[in-house]
């Protein structure tokens, strides 16, 4: 059985600048409703034939549910660095963590959310994965070809994992 998250009621957020300086910090609901710029993560599990893990976040999930999404992501939470939150994400999403590589840092814009920085890394891993059901439907590692294949075919695909994989991989 998967381990339950504990999800915190005041999660706080830190507030950075155009150049990701933290400015200040709030909870999430606030950072939403007043459009701050804030941080995310995300984690590519790559295995040894190079396909990526791709999650299908859970129908409890509030936003984009029942959508591909990267193997794991989530807020930098204040006074975390992004590989801080990484792990964490990647440890409460999947049960288990491995030796993260730094990716790139992009800003993301989307008429629909507040402007983030993404921070994006990979990693390489092979083992079973013990998902969080609440948020994670299941996980399955798909190739690039597939991928592509997923995408034209109008799958529900959460922006930023198109944001960065017309970045980096496309």
């Amino acid at each position: 059985m998967a381990k339950q998250k504990q999800y915190n009621s005041m999660e706080f957020l830190d507030i950075v600048d155009e150049n990701d300086v933290i400015i200040g910090k709030a909870e999430k609901d606030e950072i939403y409703r007043k459009q701050l710029r804030h941080r995310i993560v995300h984690v590519l599990v790559i295995n040894n034939q190079g396909e990526i893990a791709l999650q299908l976040r859970s129908n409890n999930v509030s936003f984009c549910p029942l959508y591909w999404c990267t193997s794991a992501s989530g807020h930098v939470q204040s006074g975390e660095d992004y590989e801080q939150a990484a792990l964490r994400e990647y440890q409460e999403e999947l049960g288990t963590t491995s030796e993260l590589e730094w990716l790139g840092k992009e800003l993301y814009r989307c008429d629909i959310s507040p402007d983030k920085f993404l921070g994006i890394f990979t990693t390489k891993f092979n083992g079973q994965f013990k998902l969080d059901v609440n948020d994670v439907e299941k996980i399955v590692f798909y190739s690039i070809d597939r991928i592509k294949k997923m995408i034209s075919d109008k799958e529900k695909m959460h922006r930023e994992l198109l944001f960065i994989l017309n970045k980096y991989y496309l």
